[in-house]
């Protein structure tokens, strides 16, 4: 599922107060430090589709040269199951990240004290959805 104009809050039972790095020590970092490492150095550059390859191909630690021969068949195999959306990822739910879909579908980080957060979030000029990340915990 792939969103257009669409902002997604941070969780309300977010931990973070500001958008915090997520980082980590494992030789195979975990999908959202990929996420993070690839939204916040390359803003509006992948759609989900794109963000969901790249992710899973740095996780599953699949080489570039793999990457290039067999594109189509990881791609086919990747997506012949469903994927959660971003309002899954640990990002809006745990780091304090704010995500922002642009008319393409292209995606961007806000950290919640940004400028750009409240624009999107508090702005009727903004002119997007919004939607709010899962909750980490039930009610």
């Amino acid at each position: 599922m792939s969103y257009t104009d669409t902002f997604i809050r941070v969780a309300e039972d977010c931990p973070a107060e500001i958008g915090v790095s997520p980082v980590s020590g494992r030789p195979h970092p975990p999908a959202h430090v990929i996420q993070y490492n690839l939204l916040a150095g390359a803003p509006y550059q992948y759609n989900h589709e794109e963000l969901l390859y790249q992710v899973h191909v740095r996780h599953k630690g699949i080489s570039e040269e793999e990457r290039d021969s067999r594109r189509e068949e990881i791609w086919a195999e990747l997506f012949s199951k469903s994927h959660p959306c971003l309002r899954a990822s640990m990002l809006p739910k745990k780091y304090g990240w704010g995500i922002h879909y642009d008319a393409e579908g292209k995606i961007a980080l806000y950290a919640k004290e940004s400028p750009e957060y409240d624009y999107y979030t508090s702005s009727e000029e903004a002119g997007v959805k919004l939607l709010n990340a899962m909750r980490s915990k039930r009610r």
